[in-house]
């Protein structure tokens, strides 16, 4: 997404991936020359941590993400991290060019009960224009996307049991989209990581990478 559902800009992230099995956790850094991987972890969950998305055990997931960040032995602290999970929705809609972000968000707003199926003060909504319509050059296509904010809420509380710092909160379905137009076996291994296990882990921690690159996007 152009924005996140919020975002700081920084020049360091770490990508959380969250998901039933565990935590997936990497570092990344960027240069000139591309991306260095700073360093990687994971760390299992207890069983029904996590079902379909939800977070059911916060502090119980915070606490494995501080196990999982101490063992990078990084003083990063801002993290992307996604949702994901049938709360999840995305649209793709029309809308006339030339409005401005707020005038957008307003018209978003009015006609959010033909999106959504929630309460919209329940709702947490961001967009991304993403070009000229095919069937209509006065008008722009707009890839809308929603979800509850009690899932933006428990990740955003988790990552502040770790002592970590929300930077963006994605959408796992963006993440891994971002993540399958990379080979991470061909970013740089930093000093403490081993650059033969991570050829053999890079594909495993797709959703975390993508989530890191999501945070250098402009």
């Amino acid at each position: 997404m152009r924005k996140g559902f919020f975002r700081r800009k920084t020049d360091s992230v770490l990508g959380v991936d969250i998901h039933e099995a565990g935590i997936k956790l990497i570092e990344l850094g960027r240069s000139a020359t591309g991306y260095t991987v700073e360093g990687y972890a994971t760390q299992g969950l207890s069983s029904h941590a996590v079902v379909d998305g939800t977070l059911l055990d916060v502090e119980g997931i915070g606490q494995a993400l501080r196990q999982a960040h101490a063992r990078l032995r990084t003083s990063a602290r801002q993290a992307a991290v996604a949702v994901v999970g049938p709360s999840v929705i995305t649209r793709v809609i029309e809308m006339d060019a030339g409005l401005s972000d707020e005038e957008m968000v307003w018209m978003i707003q009015m006609e959010a009960d033909q999106y959504i199926p929630y309460p919209l003060d329940d709702v947490a909504i961001d967009f991304q224009v993403r070009g000229p319509s095919i069937q209509d050059p006065r008008r722009v296509e707009v890839l809308l996307a929603a979800c509850l904010k009690e899932q933006v809420e428990a990740r955003a509380a988790v990552l502040a049991l770790a002592g970590l710092v929300p930077q963006v909160v994605d959408i796992e379905g963006f993440a891994l989209e971002r993540a399958s137009r990379q080979d991470f076996a061909s970013f740089t291994p930093g000093h403490r990581v081993d650059g033969a296990q991570w050829a053999v882990d890079a594909q495993e921690m797709g959703v975390a990478c993508g989530l890191a690159l999501r945070s250098f996007a402009g």
